[in-house]
């Protein structure tokens, strides 16, 4: 087998590179608008109830009219998936990763389109669409991987007259309910780790990114996915996934999004009702207050452009954006003055034009949420960048910097899941750990320094999943940076490591005596 390595980010600055997104954005743009059914059992099931999603650089434009599951399909759909797992438990291993790494050539064949389909439905400027897809094809090829090297289980000891396995055996049907902010990458890798394990899946997609999701479906199935392995059915959450949740039948939750519904979900699962005969698992990645530290001894051109990039990459839309930096007091002025000239110069707009490094935020209740957080802002820090919105199109917001910022200030609390970033200042390194540190969340985090033993000090101090030393806190690579958080961001599953796919399996022993 070919060893894994991850798949190459496209260079834009080649012509060749450039006229094929261009290409790619025309295709997406010829099958924009049309209705989709709902997967159930490899059946298409029209609705007349409709997920509309739109663009959300031009409200007026239609990705799709996606149909929405209802409690009786649901159910439909849950018996599909109890019924096929009984076979799709006992398909071999190698096939199901064979259907992963099929997957995995035929989303590169198609590699521009995904990403053009990701910046019209989810607003995903050029570079961000496209690590997006990358890492999507890096998860077919990482679990199809893992899935081999775990299939004959762990070696355990055995004695004389006595021989002793350790295998890992399926679980059962997963509800998979994924994020709109890596609408590819995210979706498919939590879908494909169930069904690369022996699962069954229903996936309710985020109501607003639903096609990418349902063209993920279709490549499952051109790569040898049987019928009703995995079940597409989007839904409102309150009709749909709270009675996928509850269910009886369900038997693990895998789950992408806030930390209000990650929470609700994992109290939810951990009820046993009636008919259930196992305590639910739940897998969940939820919110993040990531802070980059900047010390004294530090690089500050490599702070400044840090910040700015981890900040308001894809409009600071991932758990991972920087939200707030804490800054040496002795370079504190210098690397505000920086970050604020950097953040003047970025340019936002429609994500489909390749000049502009950020784009929209995804709908109307995140730009009022955004928006309400820079009014909270304009009170608690000086506003030094940024600071307005315009939804009158699409749903624009500046990207957005307050300096001098209390540590406990809303703005350096709470998740705002926009471009927006609060620095403050720090008088030594001890001080700024801490005040990393003071958070709901542990996530990633960042400390640009020169200073060695600061390095290992931030090592077992700074508490979260996923720390990077002189270099953003964005950017984790499948198989290279296992992804995953503490606290309230989540089950620390890791996503993209060694351990993930276990999570989607149990351990059985089995002793024979001679």
């Amino acid at each position: 087998m070919i060893p894994y390595k991850h798949e190459p980010f496209t260079d834009f600055t080649q012509d060749e590179n450039k006229k094929a997104y261009e290409e790619a954005l025309k295709t997406v743009e010829g099958y924009l608008g049309q209705d989709y059914p709902l997967i159930i059992g490899g059946e298409r099931i029209m609705t007349e109830d409709k997920l509309v999603s739109t663009n959300p650089a031009n409200k007026e434009e239609v990705i799709g009219r996606v149909s929405k599951a209802s409690r009786d399909l649901a159910e439909k759909a849950m018996n599909v998936a109890d019924e096929t797992f009984k076979t799709w438990s006992k398909v071999k291993p190698e096939f199901r990763a064979d259907v992963l790494f099929k997957a995995a050539a035929i989303i590169r064949r198609r590699k521009h389109e995904f990403s053009a389909l990701l910046t019209k439905e989810a607003g995903k400027p050029w570079n961000e669409a496209d690590a997006d897809t990358a890492e999507a094809i890096d998860f077919l090829e990482y679990y199809g991987r893992q899935m081999l090297k775990l299939k004959d289980g762990m070696p355990v000891e055995s004695r004389p007259g006595e021989f002793n396995r350790f295998d890992y055996i399926p679980l059962g049907v997963g509800v998979v309910i994924s994020p709109w902010n890596f609408a590819l990458a995210i979706m498919a890798g939590t879908t494909v780790a169930a069904l690369v394990t022996g699962n069954t899946v229903l996936l309710k997609p985020a109501s607003t990114t639903t096609v990418i999701a349902y063209k993920f479906m279709e490549v499952l199935e051109e790569a040898g996915m049987p019928a009703g392995v995995v079940n597409y059915i989007p839904g409102s959450g309150a009709e749909v996934g709270d009675y996928l949740v509850d269910h009886p039948r369900t038997r693990f939750v895998s789950f992408t999004g806030s930390r209000e519904v990650g929470t609700r979900i994992y109290e939810r699962a951990a009820k046993v009702n009636e008919g259930q005969i196992w305590l639910k698992r739940v897998i969940a990645e939820m919110g993040g207050k990531d802070t980059i530290v900047v010390d004294n001894d530090a690089d500050l051109e490599l702070a400044a452009q840090s910040i700015v990039k981890s900040a308001f990459g894809f409009s600071g839309q991932k758990c991972s954006a920087c939200s707030r930096a804490v800054i040496h007091e002795e370079v504190y002025d210098q690397v505000v003055a920086r970050v604020d000239e950097l953040t003047k110069g970025l340019t936002y707009g429609d994500p489909s034009k390749q000049s502009n490094f950020t784009g929209p935020v995804i709908d109307q209740a995140s730009f009022d949420k955004i928006m309400s957080y820079i009014e909270i802002g304009k009170e608690e820090g000086r506003l030094i960048a940024g600071g307005e919105g315009d939804s009158s199109k699409g749903f624009f917001v500046a990207p957005t910097v307050f300096a001098d910022v209390d540590p406990n200030a809303r703005i350096m609390q709470e998740e705002i899941f926009g471009p927006v970033v609060a620095l403050a200042k720090a008088k030594n390194f001890d001080e700024a750990i801490e005040i990393a540190n003071n958070t709901d969340y542990g996530l990633t985090g960042a400390v640009i320094t020169n200073n060695r033993e600061h390095i290992e000090q931030a090592r077992q101090d700074f508490h979260v999943g996923n720390l990077y030393f002189n270099r953003g806190c964005t950017g984790a690579i499948v198989g290279y940076q296992p992804f995953g958080g503490f606290n309230m961001s989540g089950t620390d599953s890791k996503a993209g490591g060694p351990d993930y796919l276990q999570l989607h399996m149990q351990g059985k022993t089995t002793s024979e005596t001679f």
